[in-house]
Protein backbone atom coordinates (compact mmCIF):
# COMPACT_ATOMS: atom_id res chain seq x y z
CA UNK A 1 0.00 0.00 0.00
CA UNK A 2 1.29 3.34 -1.01
CA UNK A 3 2.67 5.36 2.36
CA UNK A 4 0.01 7.80 1.97
CA UNK A 5 -2.90 5.89 1.81
CA UNK A 6 -1.39 4.22 4.85
CA UNK A 7 -0.91 7.06 6.69
CA UNK A 8 -4.71 8.18 5.93
CA UNK A 9 -5.77 4.76 7.23
CA UNK A 10 -3.50 4.60 10.26
CA UNK A 11 -4.73 8.95 11.17
CA UNK A 12 -8.32 7.35 10.74
CA UNK A 13 -7.56 4.80 13.64
CA UNK A 14 -8.74 6.07 17.68
CA UNK A 15 -6.25 7.36 19.34
CA UNK A 16 -3.41 8.00 16.63
CA UNK A 17 -4.33 11.43 15.98
CA UNK A 18 -3.65 12.02 19.68
CA UNK A 19 -0.91 10.03 20.35
CA UNK A 20 1.07 11.73 17.21
CA UNK A 21 -0.12 15.30 18.64
CA UNK A 22 1.18 14.64 22.05
CA UNK A 23 4.36 13.11 20.37
CA UNK A 24 4.91 16.00 18.61
CA UNK A 25 4.03 19.02 20.99
CA UNK A 26 4.94 17.76 23.55
CA UNK A 27 7.71 15.66 22.86
CA UNK A 28 9.15 17.78 19.86
CA UNK A 29 9.25 14.66 17.31
CA UNK A 30 8.21 14.71 13.79
CA UNK A 31 5.08 12.34 13.26
CA UNK A 32 5.29 12.31 9.73
CA UNK A 33 8.70 10.80 10.66
CA UNK A 34 7.86 8.18 12.82
CA UNK A 35 4.57 7.48 10.49
CA UNK A 36 6.65 6.55 8.07
CA UNK A 37 9.78 4.58 10.19
CA UNK A 38 6.07 2.41 11.06
CA UNK A 39 5.80 1.70 7.23
CA UNK A 40 9.07 1.22 6.36
CA UNK A 41 9.38 -1.19 9.72
CA UNK A 42 12.59 0.61 9.93
CA UNK A 43 15.39 -0.12 12.19
CA UNK A 44 18.51 0.39 10.64
CA UNK A 45 20.27 3.02 12.42
CA UNK A 46 22.25 4.18 9.06
CA UNK A 47 18.74 4.79 6.74
CA UNK A 48 16.52 6.35 10.11
CA UNK A 49 19.57 9.10 10.51
CA UNK A 50 19.31 9.68 6.97
CA UNK A 51 16.05 10.41 6.98
CA UNK A 52 15.38 12.12 10.22
CA UNK A 53 18.49 14.50 8.24
CA UNK A 54 15.97 14.57 5.69
CA UNK A 55 12.95 15.32 7.81
CA UNK A 56 14.59 18.18 10.08
CA UNK A 57 15.42 20.20 7.14
CA UNK A 58 12.05 19.73 5.57
CA UNK A 59 10.62 20.68 8.72
CA UNK A 60 11.98 23.59 9.15
CA UNK A 61 11.94 24.30 5.68
CA UNK A 62 8.31 23.72 5.19
CA UNK A 63 6.31 22.02 7.87
CA UNK A 64 7.45 23.83 10.78
CA UNK A 65 6.91 27.54 9.62
CA UNK A 66 3.32 26.02 7.44
CA UNK A 67 2.07 24.70 11.11
CA UNK A 68 3.03 27.78 12.69
CA UNK A 69 1.12 30.04 10.40
CA UNK A 70 -1.93 27.57 11.07
CA UNK A 71 -1.63 27.53 14.43
CA UNK A 72 -1.57 31.54 14.42
CA UNK A 73 -4.36 31.86 12.24
CA UNK A 74 -6.99 29.98 14.94
CA UNK A 75 -7.86 32.99 17.21
CA UNK A 76 -10.02 35.51 16.11
CA UNK A 77 -8.12 38.41 15.14
CA UNK A 78 -10.07 41.96 15.19
CA UNK A 79 -10.49 43.40 12.74
CA UNK A 80 -9.66 40.96 10.14
CA UNK A 81 -13.03 39.08 9.19
CA UNK A 82 -12.90 35.64 11.10
CA UNK A 83 -14.54 34.13 8.04
CA UNK A 84 -12.41 35.32 5.36
CA UNK A 85 -9.52 34.19 8.35
CA UNK A 86 -10.69 30.73 8.73
CA UNK A 87 -10.77 29.83 4.66
CA UNK A 88 -7.25 31.39 4.69
CA UNK A 89 -6.59 28.81 7.69
CA UNK A 90 -7.98 26.10 6.05
CA UNK A 91 -5.58 26.67 2.80
CA UNK A 92 -2.33 26.62 5.08
CA UNK A 93 -3.80 23.36 6.71
CA UNK A 94 -3.97 21.91 3.20
CA UNK A 95 -0.26 22.80 2.43
CA UNK A 96 0.41 21.87 6.13
CA UNK A 97 -0.97 18.15 4.75
CA UNK A 98 0.35 18.56 1.24
CA UNK A 99 4.11 19.11 2.40
CA UNK A 100 3.37 16.04 4.78
CA UNK A 101 2.90 13.92 2.10
CA UNK A 102 5.28 15.36 -0.11
CA UNK A 103 7.97 14.42 2.73
CA UNK A 104 6.50 11.22 3.59
CA UNK A 105 6.76 10.02 -0.16
CA UNK A 106 10.70 11.15 -0.32
CA UNK A 107 11.50 9.38 2.91
CA UNK A 108 9.54 6.69 1.62
CA UNK A 109 11.53 6.25 -1.59
CA UNK A 110 15.13 6.13 0.71
CA UNK A 111 13.77 2.40 2.23
CA UNK A 112 14.07 -0.16 -0.07
CA UNK A 113 11.65 -2.59 1.14
CA UNK A 114 10.20 -3.40 4.46
CA UNK A 115 12.73 -3.45 7.74
CA UNK A 116 10.99 -5.86 9.36
CA UNK A 117 10.83 -3.93 12.70
CA UNK A 118 7.17 -4.25 14.92
CA UNK A 119 5.10 -0.51 14.91
CA UNK A 120 7.17 0.01 18.78
CA UNK A 121 10.66 -1.00 17.58
CA UNK A 122 10.15 1.26 14.43
CA UNK A 123 9.13 4.27 16.88
CA UNK A 124 11.97 3.48 19.67
CA UNK A 125 14.90 3.32 16.75
CA UNK A 126 13.12 6.53 14.71
CA UNK A 127 12.48 8.28 17.89
CA UNK A 128 16.21 7.98 19.21
CA UNK A 129 17.58 8.64 15.50
CA UNK A 130 15.42 12.47 15.62
CA UNK A 131 17.33 13.39 18.70
CA UNK A 132 15.85 13.55 22.51
CA UNK A 133 13.92 10.12 22.42
CA UNK A 134 10.05 10.88 23.39
CA UNK A 135 9.01 8.50 26.69
CA UNK A 136 8.96 4.83 26.31
CA UNK A 137 5.00 5.24 27.28
CA UNK A 138 4.02 7.55 24.42
CA UNK A 139 5.49 5.58 21.97
CA UNK A 140 3.67 2.46 23.04
CA UNK A 141 0.25 4.38 22.96
CA UNK A 142 0.85 5.16 19.38
CA UNK A 143 2.34 1.62 18.12
CA UNK A 144 -0.79 0.22 20.26
CA UNK A 145 -3.15 2.98 18.34
CA UNK A 146 -1.98 1.49 15.01
CA UNK A 147 -1.99 -2.31 15.34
Amino acid sequence: MAIWDWVLEAYAQPGVPEACLTLQDAYGQNTSFLLWAVHAEARDTALLARAAQAARAWEATALGPLRAVRRALKPSLPPFDDGAREALREEVKGLELASERFLMETLDRLAEGRGGAHALEALEAASRAWGTPAPADALAALAAALT
